[in-house]
């Protein structure tokens, strides 16, 4: 979900600065013009959809497979989770991040409850090649023998995740294939090439549009090729991980937006991660409740005037990621809901009856 600042990076950065700069100082006219270079048909939302929600519902104690076995959630977990999502239609759409057991317990709930939300399927991908220079946290070569190891995994990943999509063809509306693989600093790293082949073989198999969801740099720099193979961009922005506080966070993303659109013409655009960290303690005061308000207020009134589909960056705290010797870490902090389910500021008003 982060962006890593890296040498490779900085002139991006420095010009991409430059223009969110020049935007705030352009007159109505202007603006109206740059607005519309970036505007998007309704036919280009999911399923209609702007407000959307990344959904992982780990708890205290949970977690993924770590390579000691995943902690899942339990059913009734997950059917209080979609419950509170559900409600009034606010949150519509989910994204979820692979098709193991954990999302597949998702699905299931989903349908038996008769719950109205629907999904964007993740599936996800190990590692295919040791990024242990570019990985900051990766401190040594991935052996040989678990990279092969790795590959077998992940194309089993894929027979399940397609397998998902057509069991649930009216509940999934696109297939993602692949999270943060493409970018430099990742411990998961897959070859483009190797990409765009997985991607190709999920659409010969499913009806849904199917995409990949990576870095907006990524995306600007590098996705040409991978663009073509995809049904539409998953964009990923986070102004707050590149040193931007709330003042000038709105016209941050909207810059990154504008140099995948500039980079990419012609393709659809679905931002498949935004958020704001309530605590942090790497961003220091940067990270509150309030400016995670103010931030999803602005990302997502954008989204309604320009036709995005926005997943905001999530749904619920997960203590389990991040360092677990850093309890303000960022990682376990992004959600619009609190670990135990009590609403943060920005969800007050949707869910009084849920504040304590």
């Amino acid at each position: 979900m982060k962006t890593r600042l890296t040498n490779k990076n900085i002139i991006f950065f420095i010009t991409a600065f430059i223009f969110f700069i020049l935007l705030g100082c352009t007159n109505n006219a202007e603006e109206e013009n740059f607005n519309s270079s970036l505007k998007q048909s309704p036919n280009d939302l999911l399923e209609g959809v702007v407000q959307a929600v990344a959904y992982s519902g780990f708890r205290e104690g949970q977690h993924p497979d770590r390579g000691d076995g995943a902690v899942n959630p339990s059913y009734e977990e997950i059917l209080e989770d979609l419950r509170i999502l559900a409600r009034d239609s606010n949150f519509p759409l989910i994204r979820v991040y692979d098709s193991g057991e954990n999302s597949q317990m998702v699905l299931r709930v989903i349908e038996e409850n008769e719950i109205n939300i629907k999904v964007m399927l993740g599936i996800w991908l190990r590692a295919e090649i040791s990024n242990h220079e570019g990985c900051p946290w990766l401190t040594e070569p991935i052996p040989d023998e678990e990279l092969k190891e790795n590959k077998k995994k992940n194309i089993a990943e894929i027979e399940k995740g397609i397998e998902l999509a057509n069991k649930y063809p009216e509940m999934i509306v696109a297939v993602n294939v692949g999270n943060e693989a493409l970018v430099d600093w990742n411990d998961h790293m897959v070859e483009v090439d190797t990409m765009i082949n997985y991607v190709k073989m999920v659409k010969e198999k499913v009806e849904q549009p199917v995409t990949v969801a990576d870095n907006f740099y990524w995306w600007a720099m590098e996705g040409k090729e991978l663009a073509e193979a995809v049904d539409f961009l998953a964009v990923h922005i986070y102004p707050i991980w590149e040193g931007q506080d709330i003042d000038t966070a709105l016209a941050y993303s909207i810059s990154n937006i504008q140099a995948v659109k500039d980079s990419l013409p012609g393709h659809s655009i679905v931002i498949s991660e935004a958020g704001w960290a309530t605590t942090a303690s790497e961003f220091g005061e940067r990270a509150s409740e309030e400016k995670q308000v103010r931030y999803f207020n602005e990302i997502m009134n954008w989204g309604k005037e320009n036709n995005y589909t926005i997943f905001f960056f999530e749904a619920f705290d997960e203590p389990w990621k991040g360092d677990p010797g850093n309890p303000k870490g960022a990682e376990k902090h992004w959600g619009l809901f609190f670990e135990d389910r009590t609403p943060k500021l920005v969800m007050y008003e949707l869910y009084p009856d849920l504040v304590k």
